[in-house]
C-alpha cells in the first residue's frame, strides 16, 4: 500500500479506525449523558423510587411544586440574584478586560509589563476560589457589604476577568493596526478607533468572552456561599445545595432544582452559541 493509500485510509476513517471511532463517541456520549440522566429521571420520581433506584415510576411534578412553592426561599427570588450578579460581573469583566486587553494590544508597554499583567491575570485565575473567601469575607464585613450582591460580583468579576483579558488581548492582536490608523487619518480619535473600529470586529471574542463570563459567575458556588446567608443575595448555587440537610439528602427536590437553574443558561448559551463557536475557532484562546 503506498503512502497516498495510506493516507486516505487514515482520512476516510477505513479499517479498524471506524468501529474505534464510534465506539469512543459512543462511550464519551455515555458518560457526558449519565449524569444528566440520572438528575434528569430523578426530579420526576418519589423519594422512595429514587433511593430504590427503580428503572420503571410513575412520573411526578411533586418536587418542582416543592422547589418553587413550598422552600423558604423563593426559588424565583435566587434565580433573580444569580441573574443580577451574573450579568453585573459580566459587564464589568468586560468593560475592563477589553480596555486592558486593547491597551496591552496597541499601547507602547515594554513586554516585560505585557507579560507580567498576562501572567499575574492568569495566577489568579488559576488559585483556587477558597483563598480568596476569607479575605473576601473580612471586607465585606469590614465595609458593611455582607450580605448583599456587592461582594459577590467583585468575587466573581476576579474570577471573569482573567479569562475576558486572555481572550480579547489575542482578538485585539489578531486586528490590522492599519484599519485603526486609516480611521484616525480620517479624524477619529483613538477613542473613537476603539469603538468604531476594533470593538466591533473584536465581536465574536467578546461573544465568547461574555458567555464563559456569565457561566463562570452562574455556576459559582464557594464565594456565593461564604459571602450571603439570607434571601438577599443567595443564589442559586447555595440554594440548590440547602437541599442536603443534616438528616437526609434531598435528591427529587436538589434534582429539580437543578434543572430549572440549568434552563436560564441554556437560553443563554443557545443564543449566543454562534458568538462562542465563532470566538473560540478564530484563535481566541491563545496566549
Amino acid at each position: 500500500m503506498d503512502a497516498a493509500a495510506r493516507a486516505h485510509r487514515r482520512l476516510t476513517g477505513g479499517g479498524w479506525g471506524t468501529p474505534a471511532r464510534y465506539a469512543g463517541l459512543v462511550v464519551a456520549s455515555g458518560l457526558t449523558l449519565a449524569p444528566f440522566l440520572w438528575v434528569g429521571t430523578n426530579a420526576f420520581k418519589f423519594f422512595k423510587d429514587i433511593v430504590q433506584w427503580s428503572w420503571t415510576f410513575e412520573p411526578t411534578l411533586v418536587n418542582f411544586r416543592r422547589v418553587l412553592f413550598e422552600q423558604d426561599i423563593s426559588f424565583l427570588r435566587l434565580g433573580v440574584n444569580s441573574l443580577v450578579i451574573a450579568l453585573a460581573s459580566m459587564a464589568i469583566s468586560l468593560v475592563c478586560g477589553a480596555l486592558g486587553a486593547y491597551s496591552l494590544s496597541r499601547f507602547r508597554w515594554s513586554r516585560a509589563v505585557t507579560a507580567f499583567v498576562l501572567g499575574w491575570m492568569l495566577f489568579v485565575h488559576m488559585v483556587p476560589p477558597i483563598t480568596f473567601t476569607g479575605p473576601f469575607f473580612l471586607l465585606a464585613r469590614f465595609f458593611d457589604v455582607y450580605n448583599t450582591y456587592l461582594p459577590v460580583i467583585a468575587a466573581h468579576t476576579i474570577i471573569t476577568l482573567p479569562v475576558v483579558m486572555w481572550i480579547m488581548k489575542g482578538f485585539f492582536d489578531e486586528l490590522p493596526k492599519e484599519l485603526e490608523e486609516a480611521a484616525m487619518v480620517d479624524g477619529c480619535n483613538r477613542t473613537g478607533s476603539f469603538l468604531r473600529i476594533a470593538l466591533p470586529l473584536a465581536g465574536p471574542g467578546l461573544g465568547a468572552a461574555a458567555i464563559l463570563a456569565f457561566l463562570f459567575s452562574w455556576n459559582e458556588f464557594l464565594f456565593a456561599l461564604t459571602l450571603t446567608s439570607t434571601a438577599e443575595a443567595t443564589t442559586i448555587p447555595v440554594g440548590v445545595a440547602k437541599f442536603s440537610q443534616e438528616f437526609a439528602i434531598l435528591y427529587g427536590e436538589m434534582s429539580a432544582a437543578s434543572i430549572l437553574a440549568s434552563i436560564p443558561a441554556l437560553i443563554f448559551v443557545a443564543v449566543a452559541q454562534k458568538q462562542l463557536l465563532k470566538g473560540l475557532t478564530l484563535g481566541a484562546v491563545k496566549g
